[in-house]
């Protein structure tokens, strides 16, 4: 339970090609971009990715990354369609388990509490159980006998989420208007890295917001990261909203383009790259 601290580069180090990772956030929304980035400069591929996808998925996609994806949608929310994952799903590119947003939760759920599957009643009837036919149902065991799909669990070798505030022991804090799936992200994990605008003392942590936005418990946490704008260009309220200008650019741009001038160096040249850009839309 000590000091859980390390670099992007130093959790990245830990994941290993086919492995199931988890991406905390949504869509276009407290994405922990900064670990995605992180992870596209390592060597780590053929990945198994669990995620309510956003540009985390399109840029794992168009970087040949992913070999299979688990989510309910893939979106850039103001932007509806993402446009690297668009064109994988229309090239066959990848292998898809796509689910409606409660099995997405049951599944994860049930990865959290170390159970095999748990009932649910989304997807009777509909058209998920016909694209995912290794789905099963399962009947209840009292007198209604209510028909059920039994979700299986979504496992996660490692998760990645980002967060507002973290202390150093890997108790996380949100501060937006929504907690996304990530605290079940890590309780699903067999490892979990948190990336957070800012390191705080664990006592500073409800000096301006109530226990209850201590989203991520930090028995559940492997390391903690801290990454100031770590959500670029996804959204992270309320420290900062969308870069919707930057989030075009990335949706209107060859990926061979985007990821030679944006990515191809770490952090520090990245945030150069976009001092760069913003200042030619400038002039």
């Amino acid at each position: 339970m000590g000091d859980k601290t390390m670099t992007a580069d130093e959790a990245v180090s830990r994941l290993h090609s086919g492995m199931t990772l988890g991406i905390g956030g949504w869509g276009s929304r407290r994405k922990p971009m900064a670990l995605v980035r992180a992870l596209l400069h390592s060597g780590v591929t053929d990945l198994t990715v669990v995620s309510c996808g956003g540009p985390d998925v399109g840029m794992l996609v168009a970087a040949g990354r992913i070999r299979k994806l688990v989510t309910p949608f893939v979106t850039l929310d103001s932007i509806p369609l993402e446009p690297h994952y668009r064109a994988a799903r229309e090239s066959g590119a990848l292998e898809l388990m796509e689910v409606d947003e409660a099995m997405f939760l049951w599944g994860l759920r049930a990865a959290a509490n170390r159970l095999p599957f748990l009932p649910v009643r989304s997807g009777i009837g509909s058209d998920v159980m016909r694209v995912n036919p290794g789905l099963r149902t399962i009947a209840s065991p009292y007198e209604d006998e209510e028909v059920f799909v039994a979700m299986p669990a979504l496992r996660l070798d490692a998760a990645l989420v980002h967060l507002n505030r973290a202390d150093r022991r890997g108790n996380g804090q949100y501060l937006g208007p929504d907690p996304y799936f990530d605290d079940l992200f890590c309780e699903a994990a067999d490892e979990a890295y948190v990336s957070c605008e800012r390191i705080v003392d664990a006592a500073e942590l409800t000096k301006e917001a109530a226990v209850q936005t201590l989203l991520v418990k930090r028995h559940t946490v492997t390391g903690v990261i801290e990454a100031p704008g770590g959500a670029h260009f996804t959204s992270c309220a309320p420290d900062y909203g969308r870069d919707e200008p930057f989030q075009k650019r990335y949706a209107t741009t060859p990926w061979p383009e985007f990821a030679g001038r944006f990515l191809s160096g770490d952090e520090q040249r990245y945030r150069a790259a976009l001092q760069d850009w913003r200042e030619e839309e400038q002039r």
